[in-house]
């Protein structure tokens, strides 16, 4: 499992960054874009509780999508064009209609969402969570993380442990994530810790997800609202409070032992083939680069296990290879797939040759 932050840090950043964000909800008219030097994009709000907030790669890519400007064409203008880019983008801001809900931390925009998007917020849902996580028996928490768009929690349950051979013990978990930045649900999803070699799989099939959807903030009477932390804590504590509920469901023998006799019917499936095409197989089917097939195969020959669970661990272990963190837990959630695949789809990628 890819290394993280500990506890202590990531509950000082959460407070660092809850006196720095702001939430701005206003017509689009009010806002103004201008790419400056190198291509650095800004948004400037002009009004005495906007101002001016250098522009995310994510920012661009949601306010792109809320113009109707594909974003390959957005990123040619503001390397080639940036007075055309200027232009597009501030005319259609002036034809647009209805509120939108711009995230602002440290300067940045780092969201450009609409007025309906929930705000769930990692402050409040490490004070809800982290509390009942830690009533869980002898739990460790194994990785923790503050991504640009994302926050992770992941711990491990010891005690409640299966052995899928001699030595190779599997240990239960729990993942949550959420994004405050409309890229992606709040989730709670089981995680399944190997201690041979610290690898975590994430089992998506047995997620509980809750998307960033609420009622309208912005009205006509209502141009610009600046919704300060307290505010946000309370509209979504009550939601909160629902979560802790389901992780301690999350966390249970049964839902446990049934992903990890699914992983272990892994161990049944024979890689007959080439491994070099069952690994290509594996990387089109879900979108890996070269690098990263590359990294994948060293991974199971390095292991010697020519199987299902062979593969599986192949493609969990190389996530602690890779340095950003969001696509090493995309690493983690592929081993999750695969122990959900069908015989047919197996013996595709086992036979390969």
């Amino acid at each position: 499992m890819r290394n993280g932050r500990s506890l202590v840090a990531l509950a000082t950043e959460l407070e660092r960054q809850l006196s720095s964000k702001r939430d701005l909800v206003l017509h689009p008219s009010m806002m103004r874009h201008e790419t400056r030097e190198a291509g650095a994009t800004h948004l400037i709000i002009d009004h005495p509780g906007g101002g001016d907030f250098a522009v995310t790669e994510l920012a661009r890519r949601q306010l792109a999508a809320k113009l109707n400007i594909p974003f390959a064409y957005f990123e040619r203008m503001r390397s080639e064009q940036p007075q055309l880019l200027d232009r597009n983008v501030n005319t259609w801001l002036q034809c647009d209609e209805g509120h939108k809900m711009v995230r602002t931390l440290d300067g940045e925009a780092r969201a450009v969402l609409s007025d309906r998007y929930r705000r769930l917020d990692n402050h409040d849902l490490a004070n809800a969570v982290i509390p009942i996580l830690m009533t869980l028996p002898n739990v460790q928490f194994e990785s923790l993380e503050l991504t640009a768009t994302k926050m992770y929690l992941k711990v491990v349950v010891p005690p409640l442990a299966y052995t899928m051979s001699p030595g190779d013990i599997i240990q239960a978990g729990i993942v949550i994530s959420n994004s405050e930045v409309g890229h992606g649900t709040l989730s709670v999803q089981p995680l399944m810790f190997r201690v041979l070699c610290s690898n975590g799989l994430i089992v998506p099939e047995r997620a509980l997800r809750k998307a960033h959807v609420g009622r309208a903030l912005g009205g006509e009477d209502d141009a610009l609202r600046i919704f300060q932390e307290e505010t946000l804590r309370a509209d979504d504590r009550a939601f909160f409070l629902k979560v802790r509920d389901v992780v301690q469901a999350t966390v249970s023998e049964k839902t446990f032992l049934e992903s990890a006799r699914k992983l272990q019917r892994t161990m049944d499936v024979r890689l007959t083939g080439d491994p070099v095409k069952s690994v290509e197989v594996l990387a089109d089917r879900f979108d890996l680069s070269d690098t990263e097939r590359s990294g994948v195969l060293r991974h199971l020959i390095r292991g010697g296990d020519l199987s299902g669970y062979g593969l599986v661990n192949a493609v969990t272990h190389f996530s602690q290879e890779v340095d950003d963190y969001d696509r090493a837990t995309a690493f983690e959630e592929l081993g999750g797939k695969l122990i959900e695949l069908t015989a047919s789809e197996w013996k595709g990628m086992a036979t390969a040759a």
